[in-house]
């Protein structure tokens, strides 16, 4: 890694970092080797129920790695960003791919839908909650509060999608959306996929309509209400749990 030393009117060193995805790849990999206790490594892959290799490192431990990255490793624009997302998903061990996301979530800059194609693939290929659910939430939710009417249009083919993780990400996409949530959308996505005997999906559901109904309940009880006799049970006790007037 070269550093170029600048100055500031005040003869403070800003440093100007280049560096390869190979050399950030390094660092990762080395902390993480480091950090490896294997014997949290099983039961933390037997939770996930994953035969996805696990270094075995607890998650205050990757955030001091992951503060590390957003410190030394600043992506220089969008291809670098993009590239390195993709480099670190690609690694054996779930902690990397747990860094990709962290990576991703760091530079707000980026996250729009010039980068939505990477976004999509890792939710296609994690395939469980603890990928989907930051990606969906913190990237893809990220995407639609600022590119509203493009990405819905995307989330409106992802909620009739076959795999049921995009399904779950379309749902709870507006999650932490509170008073910017399109009301419509939500609860046309939940009905959507009402009918579907899915764990994940009928969670998501509740989870989606719970966190709504913090900011703006009324709606909320109106919709539980009046689909009370199709809503399972999990998505109907976890929609209401913050929703007074309802037995």
């Amino acid at each position: 890694m070269n550093n170029n030393g600048l100055f500031t009117s005040r003869g403070e060193i800003i440093l100007s970092v280049s560096f390869s995805t190979k050399e950030l790849i390094q660092f990762v990999q080395t902390r993480f080797e480091a950090l490896a206790d294997p014997e949290k490594a099983i039961p933390m892959a037997k939770y996930m129920k994953t035969e996805m290799p696990f270094y075995g490192i607890q998650k205050t431990e990757r955030n001091l790695v992951n503060r590390e990255l957003k410190k030394q490793y600043r992506p220089k624009d969008r291809r670098q960003y993009n590239t390195i997302i993709k480099a670190l998903w690609k690694l054996p061990h779930r902690e990397e791919k747990y860094t990709a996301i962290q990576y991703a979530k760091q530079t707000d800059e980026f996250i729009n839908s010039e980068s939505f194609s990477i976004f999509e693939l890792m939710i296609r290929q994690g395939q469980w909650w603890d990928f989907v659910d930051d990606i969906a939430i913190r990237l893809v939710g990220r995407m639609l509060f600022k590119e509203r009417k493009k990405m819905k249009m995307i989330l409106d083919r992802w909620i009739v999608d076959d795999d049921l993780w995009i399904r779950r990400s379309a749902i709870i996409s507006q999650i932490l959306h509170k008073d910017q949530t399109d009301e419509e959308q939500l609860f046309r996505y939940c009905l959507k996929c009402i009918h579907e005997q899915d764990f994940f999906i009928r969670k998501a559901i509740g989870w989606a309509l719970r966190d709504y109904s913090k900011t703006n309940e009324k709606p909320v009880r109106e919709f539980l209400i009046n689909n009370r006799d199709q809503l399972s049970g999990l998505s109907f006790r976890e929609g209401s749990k913050y929703v007074t007037g309802i037995n």
